[in-house]
């Protein structure tokens, strides 16, 4: 049958570890691929590593079609939940994937509130309407920081230095926290940085990072907490609206 690769959807969920793929393909060689390839019609949802490593030495493999998906948002939905129960998932991705998918259903709740209240649902459209075109709202399961942390299974204060990575962290500070190289409280406090001085310690290497976080630290020590620049503290318990 074809099978269609959506680069966008292979990209969503961060890619593995060279070690990893090479376990998974030593692991497909010695015992085949025993779990289905999730579809959408033609799309590849779920099994793109495992595809690749099929095709690439003729092994065979099935398919299942999840007839449930609607819309794009329900297959990332989808998808950003079955990462959230890998053991495998780091703190910091657990923490990425459960804000991105408060980004999904708040956009789509939000959709569907402007829609009902123009009295028209045609208006939600790819890729967040709402799921068999209700006109009701869906709940919104993120009331709080806390309820993200929830699923993520962290801390609220965890949740608020993902987020200060996210939005301030460089490239290279980004990738360092992926790889384990620096905590997320280090990589929190190295964030505060110029975007130089991270992607600088970043690429030298942990004991750099160690360093810069503690002079980062240092500083906040020293400052009187009525001084420090908003968004710093790690108290702050409610969402972002």
């Amino acid at each position: 049958m074809q099978i269609t690769v959506n680069e966008e959807l292979k990209a969503y969920i961060d890619p593995l570890t060279p070690d990893e793929h090479a376990a998974l393909e030593r692991s497909l060689l010695a015992e085949g691929c025993r779990d289905a390839l999730v579809l959408w019609g033609d799309v590849l949802v779920d099994g793109h590593n495992r595809y690749g490593i099929c095709q690439k030495h003729g092994l065979p493999f099935q398919t299942v079609q999840n007839t449930r998906f609607q819309s794009m948002a329900d297959v990332h939905l989808w998808m950003i939940d079955q990462d959230l129960g890998r053991r495998s998932v780091s703190d910091f991705q657990r923490g990425v994937l459960a804000l991105r998918k408060r980004e999904i259903l708040a956009e789509r709740r939000a959709l569907t509130i402007a829609a009902t209240a123009k009295g028209d649902d045609a208006t939600l459209v790819e890729p967040y309407p709402a799921p068999q075109s209700s006109a009701a709202p869906e709940p919104n399961p993120f009331k709080s920081r806390a309820d993200i942390a929830k699923l993520a299974r962290l801390s609220s204060s965890q949740v608020v230095q993902i987020e200060k990575i996210q939005k301030q962290a460089a490239p290279e500070l980004v990738a360092a926290v992926k790889a384990g190289t620096i905590s997320l409280n280090a990589a929190a406090a190295v964030a505060s940085l110029p975007a130089e001085e991270q992607k600088s310690a970043a690429l030298g290497g942990k004991d750099e990072l160690k360093q810069a976080a503690k002079r980062v630290r240092d500083v906040h020590r020293k400052t009187p907490p009525d001084t420090q620049p908003s968004g710093e503290s790690d108290s702050t318990d409610a969402a972002p609206t």
